[in-house]
């Protein structure tokens, strides 16, 4: 008898992490992305100890290390007097205390290690999936696929890690706008070697504006040869059709001309600029449905401001698989029904409680404690009953 199916729309972070812990769980799998090829794109990712323990037991943690920084510090400053208001050491210090570091990197340095972890016959480039039929809950049978190419793929479990515009989530529950926030997001890299005299530049560095919509992020990236720097600021609305679209490096400049000096020279560094528009959703009150379920920004985007979204998204694709190894290769469909509906049960708290303070935006704004948040270990988290 040959092991389900399982079927991932969408091969971003989330989705190839998952085809990771299920392949390695005896499960065949296939991954579905619209993407004709995978291509280098995005700026950055933060990932704090919880995520990087979840990848270290994927077996990628070694391969991000080769490329990633590893911030000394997590500081928090103040925008206007540049006031020290936290600092927390990360480095040695997390890797101790939470059996994993924080590593700052490329985004595609990511995607291209979790890609090479998943065998090229289980990941299916230039499909855009459009539909899919379900049979009725609780009935066996294989959930049918429709594709923009007109094929057809049978599965009998999908899971939906195709982002904030996710085909699965609306298949399931109908369709509905995201919200935008009413915040944009600047995007930057710097070469270090054009911010000598700047200081803390080894180090995760948040300078809290004067209201919570207002702020700088900076970061090291490749091995601390580059300093990636993020902006947030408040705009009334969003008119472009893409999200993410060329900035105004003067523009910038001057929405930020208050902050302190250092800040200010974070920017006057910057010679070209992305700018993105915020959008969230409540959290969901269900993510499952029989042998459909959602993870990652597909059930829960957030706000960036506490570098959680990509974290999420891995430690779900952790759980995910347990839930499903301990349902077995050899499970049947009501099995796998309950193994994701155990699943959404063991995430959905943890996963509400952070999209709600990401949005409130003041974690570790003046110290507190952050190992709520990253001695979460996604291996070890008892399963739901």
């Amino acid at each position: 008898m040959q092991a389900p199916l399982i079927g991932i729309n969408g091969a971003g972070i989330g989705g190839l992490a998952a085809a990771i812990g299920l392949l390695r769980a005896g499960f065949r799998v296939r991954v579905y992305e619209q993407a004709s090829q995978f291509a280098r794109v995005g700026a950055d990712i933060n990932l704090t100890p919880n995520a990087v323990r979840a990848l270290d037991g994927l077996g990628v943690g070694d391969e991000l290390r080769k490329t990633a920084a590893q911030p000394s510090h997590r500081i928090s400053r103040t925008w206007d007097s540049g006031e020290e208001t936290s600092r927390l050491e990360m480095a040695q210090t997390a890797q101790t205390k939470y059996g994993a570091p924080q590593l700052t990197m490329h985004r595609a340095d990511l995607l291209q290690a979790l890609e090479q972890a998943v065998p090229a016959e289980s990941i299916a480039l230039g499909k855009k999936l459009v539909s899919f039929e379900a049979p009725g809950e609780g009935q066996p049978g294989s959930i049918r696929l429709t594709f923009a190419d007109g094929t057809h793929e049978d599965v009998e479990v999908l899971i939906g890690a195709d982002g904030i515009h996710s085909v699965v989530r609306t298949g399931l529950f109908g369709k509905e706008s995201p919200e935008f926030t009413g915040v944009v997001a600047y995007r930057a890299v710097v070469p270090a070697d054009k911010l000598r005299g700047v200081p803390n530049l080894g180090a995760f560095t948040k300078w809290w504006g004067p209201n919570p919509s207002s702020q700088i992020v900076t970061f090291p990236l490749n091995l601390g040869r580059d300093i990636f720097v993020f902006a947030t600021t408040p705009q009334d609305s969003w008119t472009l059709e893409s999200w993410t679209a060329p900035g105004d490096v003067a523009e910038l400049r001057a929405m930020y001309a208050d902050y302190h000096a250092e800040a200010r020279a974070l920017l006057d560094a910057c010679e070209s600029v992305l700018k993105s528009a915020l959008y969230v959703r409540d959290p969901l009150p269900q993510w499952s449905r029989d042998r459909v379920s959602l993870l990652g920004d597909a059930c829960h985007p957030m706000m960036p401001f506490m570098a959680q979204g990509a974290g999420m998204a891995i430690e779900d694709a952790v759980v995910l698989s347990r839930h499903l190894a301990q349902a077995g290769p050899a499970a049947d469909a009501a099995a796998l029904a309950d193994a994701l509906a155990k699943y959404e049960a063991a995430r959905r708290e943890r996963t509400a409680r952070v999209q709600i303070g990401s949005r409130g935006n003041q974690w570790l704004k003046e110290g507190g404690n952050a190992d709520w948040v990253y001695e979460y270990d996604a291996w070890q988290v008892p399963l739901a009953a």
